[in-house]
């Protein structure tokens, strides 16, 4: 039996995402975009992505998509076709999982059913650059009505957000833009409509290579759907079991030694609220002592983390000032000796050529 500390686990993430190193590869070829990278907020996928490669971090073999858990995340082009298949539901209770919500409790029963009409509408009405709100009016339209509620600050029925999103891929839709002016679009050469689940077993060593060692309960919370559903196609035959900081965890065999081996290295970084670091799912071992992880995670707006050494050690906010610099204000979980704040001011330019703005300035709370 393998069995590493918590230090060993937060190296070997760090490392495999990424993060221990800056390197000059497109963000394409980068390993991280195997399990892609979240858009929380306009701009935060180019800051998560800046924080791993000195490349620009526009690539246009990446298109954003919404994916795990109906989450928009950057994804290779080249993948979505294996992505749109591992992501469908391989189950209806597994579909029931991901799309429960208050707002339709009779439509979350329907479980693979709700993604096939969902996808079949996208299909239908997107066949060019759309507002989201005509996206959303057109395929609450054709859809069960069990799947829309009453929306009462528009006044109309709507399909319910985590539905259609969650069958976004699926429909051969991208998110072309968000905010005031959301634009969805058709995915060129989209990959079908799947009829079954095939790959999810990947799936899971892949979020097992990032965010491992780890179990069915973090993966399922990954994709929004249930431990029972995640144990039920658990590839175990490539997985190796560690005890990872006293607990029963898998990681994918042939990464076993490079947890064994791993060890933090010292730097600093920024990377924005869920970053790919962040959606590991035991947060007590990312980030120990709730009060942390209460400003890491928050019900509404999350800050970015700062990096230090391998650990989070704050978080951090940013304002944009006009197309001349962006202002970033960090506080820090203990007080930072002079040299770590001097590489905190210098890594504040990396937020800023990810945020396409010339100046950055830091000011410690």
């Amino acid at each position: 039996m393998v069995t590493v500390d918590r230090a060993q686990v937060m190296a070997y993430r760090v490392a495999a995402l990424g993060l221990a190193e800056r390197v000059s590869d497109r963000p394409a070829d980068l390993p991280v975009l195997d399990l892609g990278v979240q858009e929380y907020t306009p701009g935060s996928a180019q800051v998560a992505l800046a924080a791993r490669t000195s490349a620009d971090p526009a690539d246009d073999r990446l298109i954003t998509v919404w994916a795990a858990r109906g989450a928009p995340h950057q994804h290779r082009r080249a993948d979505l076709a294996a992505l749109v298949e591992q992501l469908w539901p391989i189950s209806d209770a597994d579909a029931s999982a991901r799309i429960k919500s208050g707002q339709i409790p009779e439509g979350m029963k329907l479980g693979i059913e709700a993604f096939r009409v969902t996808a079949d509408a996208f299909r239908e009405v997107v066949h060019e650059p759309m507002p989201r709100g005509e996206v959303s009016t057109e395929v609450s339209k054709r859809v069960p009505r069990s799947l829309t509620y009453d929306c009462r600050s528009c006044r109309a029925r709507h399909i319910a957000g985590n539905v259609w999103q969650h069958a976004g891929l699926a429909g051969g839709v991208e998110v072309q833009s968000r905010g005031r002016d959301a634009m969805l679009g058709p995915i060129p050469d989209a990959p079908p409509r799947p009829e079954r689940n095939a790959g999810l077993a990947d799936l899971i060593v892949t979020y097992l290579r990032f965010l491992g060692p780890a179990g069915p309960l973090e993966v399922g919370k990954y994709l929004g759907s249930s431990t029972a559903e995640m144990r039920s196609a658990w590839p175990s035959d490539r997985l190796t079991e560690v005890v990872a900081d006293g607990r029963k965890a898998w990681l994918p065999t042939d990464a076993v030694a490079s947890l064994e081996s791993a060890s933090p290295v010292p730097g600093v970084r920024f990377v924005p609220p869920m970053d790919p670091l962040l959606q590991a799912r035991d947060r007590d071992l990312l980030v120990p002592g709730r009060d942390r992880q209460k400003e890491v995670w928050r019900t509404l707006g999350n800050p970015g983390a700062l990096l230090v050494d391998g650990e989070v050690a704050g978080v951090w906010r940013a304002k944009v000032s006009g197309r001349k610099r962006i202002e970033l204000t960090v506080t820090t979980f203990e007080s930072l000796p002079a040299s770590r704040r001097k590489q905190v001011d210098q890594e504040a330019a990396e937020v800023a050529r990810a945020r396409q703005v010339p100046e950055a300035t830091v000011a410690f709370g």
